[in-house]
């Protein structure tokens, strides 16, 4: 099938219990930019049950049109089923691209929808852009963050998906109108019953909008009540680079960076962090940095807006008696 033929952009809008996923409309504004650049349409794709009003939201953001595939079985992820329906109407409508969010569901129905329709797939993009000829140039970190690989694909449709917190969601309008396509789903037989559902403990890191994250810096395990302590005084809750996890002072919800979660909070405060790639990949964007390091050459001083010099164990102390003083 000739690559002409394709034509469009489409984003799958994610849905948990009912409602749209944040990283659905970070896709939808960065999917708006690349449709105005090609002067094609965007468009996006819902599987779920009875959203109602939720579907708005999508438009709202800057899709232009929405198709929805609306069954009781698919209010829940249902990889099969997912996985089939979406595979079915790429086949008919031909989009040329394609974006999913890099969440767990994500990273799970991507590659398989990518082997329905037989085209190849790009994973855990962090910047897009539109290279020559109007092809997808899809950039995501390899070698463990230590450089970009800048990947264009050759099939079509052009598939990546793409990190939660890295794209800009278009600001919401309620004035913006599109299609609503009604899709007759195709129900199989996935041999899929979900049993129970339990929650993750409540730690949210991508959302936080204070972050206090600890590195190796922190001597022990019982000193990240230290951080702790700081964080609460700020309202906000800690954080870990990946080798305090792989010692299993910390969970991986707590882990920032290229092998954890990708942050934008109002307010990052590197604590003992040394700054390697890795870690800065995931937390670059972050609206205010503050640095503290006792190594004045520490590379997280070079991204830092703010920087501390000095003894963690010396410095936290102070900052959370100068916070609580002025609450």
């Amino acid at each position: 099938m000739s690559i002409d033929e394709y034509k469009g952009l489409m984003v799958f809008a994610e849905q948990r219990e009912g409602k749209i996923h944040p990283v659905a409309y970070e896709l939808l504004g960065k999917g708006t930019e690349i449709a105005q650049k090609l002067n094609v349409e965007v468009s996006a794709i819902v599987l779920g049950s009875n959203m109602g009003d939720e579907l708005n939201e999508l438009f709202y953001h800057g899709a232009q049109t929405v198709y929805v595939f609306d069954h009781p079985v698919l209010a829940d992820f249902d990889l099969l089923n997912y996985k089939h329906n979406i595979a079915r109407l790429v086949n008919e409508v031909k989009p040329e691209t394609i974006l999913i969010g890099a969440t767990h569901l994500g990273r799970s129905l991507a590659p398989r929808i990518a082997a329905a329709v037989n085209t190849g797939l790009t994973a855990d993009c962090t910047a897009l852009e539109v290279g020559e000829e109007g092809n997808l140039v899809q950039i995501r970190p390899a070698f463990s963050g230590n450089i970009f690989a800048y990947i264009r694909t050759t099939t079509r449709p052009q598939m990546a998906t793409v990190r939660y917190k890295v794209m800009q969601a278009l600001p919401r309008d309620t004035s913006r109108k599109g299609g609503l396509i009604q899709k007759e789903p195709d129900i199989i037989d996935s041999m899929l019953k979900i049993v129970g559902k339990e929650t993750t403990g409540g730690v949210n890191i991508a959302e936080a909008d204070v972050i206090v994250c600890g590195g190796r810096g922190v001597k022990r395990s019982n000193d990240f009540a230290l951080l702790q302590e700081l964080a609460d005084a700020l309202g906000g809750i800690t954080g870990c680079t990946r080798p305090i996890v792989d010692d299993g002072w910390m969970g991986k919800e707590h882990q920032v960076g290229f092998s954890g979660h990708t942050v934008k909070p109002k307010l990052y405060v590197a604590v003992g962090v040394s700054g390697s790639p890795q870690h800065l990949a995931g937390m670059r964007d972050s609206d205010v940095i503050l640095a503290i390091n006792a190594d004045p050459s520490a590379p997280i001083f070079r991204l830092a807006d703010y920087g501390i010099v000095g003894d963690l164990y010396e410095v936290v102390p102070k900052l959370v008696a100068e916070v609580r003083q002025r609450s």
